[in-house]
């Protein structure tokens, strides 16, 4: 294709290229822990693609969702689903212990209500055992991350601190009022937050696949993340 006001644009794909795939959103993947995650199970499943001769994975979208828990009503264009992280990565980290995430979830459906809460509580123990020096090695690869995506990521830390401060609260709701937190006045964003939620963790994982080994996928849930994509190409897989 091309037009007089700019070069030719290449098609993504040569006229003779045929390949297949399945969808498959990640939440579907087996999982002890409530809900498919970006650990093992999902490894496992590009294997199993690969063996099968499929080239494609086309999952929903990766954002945090809110209300309704839908992939298509996602609260962020950058940041990724922390219902996606996986534990037992976190395990094999060094950042949590199998102890605390021994769970009773049943295998064929996701109880989003006691999900998340367990999720959460989970996360608030790896910042806790992070911030008390477990995997000092990661630290700098966490001050990378934070610089370099300061342009969305202090925004939606503040986005995300107000919306639990007050239970999920309508995003225009946060911003009505006399002490709105739109204009970002440190007394009245103090007053909203109160001392003993501000500095708790915002989770954020990668929503773009990383380059792949030729065995399973690479690990999702670094702290590095761009403009998510619904399609996962591995080129391991072809």
């Amino acid at each position: 294709m091309s037009s007089a006001s700019g070069p030719a644009s290449v098609p993504p794909f040569p006229p003779e290229y045929r390949a297949s795939g399945l969808l498959l959103h990640v939440t579907s993947l087996p999982s002890p822990y409530g809900i498919g995650d970006l650990g093992s199970s999902a490894y496992s499943w590009v294997d199993r693609l690969h063996d099968a001769g499929q080239k494609w994975w086309q999952s929903l979208p990766l954002g945090p969702t809110g209300y309704g828990n839908s992939p298509y009503q996602s609260m962020s264009s950058f940041a990724g689903n922390a219902m996606l992280i996986s534990p037992g990565s976190l395990i094999l980290d060094g950042l949590l212990k199998a102890t605390d995430c021994e769970s009773g979830f049943p295998s064929d459906v996701v109880d989003y209500e006691a999900v998340i809460p367990f999720k959460n509580r989970l996360l608030e123990s790896v910042w806790t055992n992070f911030k008390a020096g477990e995997r000092k090695d990661l630290r700098t690869a966490f001050d990378e991350f934070c610089s370099q995506q300061e342009h969305w990521l202090e925004d939606y830390a503040l986005f995300r601190a107000l919306k639990a401060r007050y239970h999920g609260a309508y995003y225009l709701e946060l911003a009505s009022g006399p002490s709105s937190a739109r204009s970002r006045s440190s007394r009245q964003l103090s007053a909203r937050l109160g001392d003993s939620n501000r500095s708790g963790p915002v989770c954020t994982i990668s929503a773009v696949p990383p380059r792949r080994s030729t065995q399973g996928a690479r690990a999702f849930q670094r702290r590095a993340t761009d403009r998510r994509s619904a399609i996962l190409c591995f080129p391991g897989l072809q």
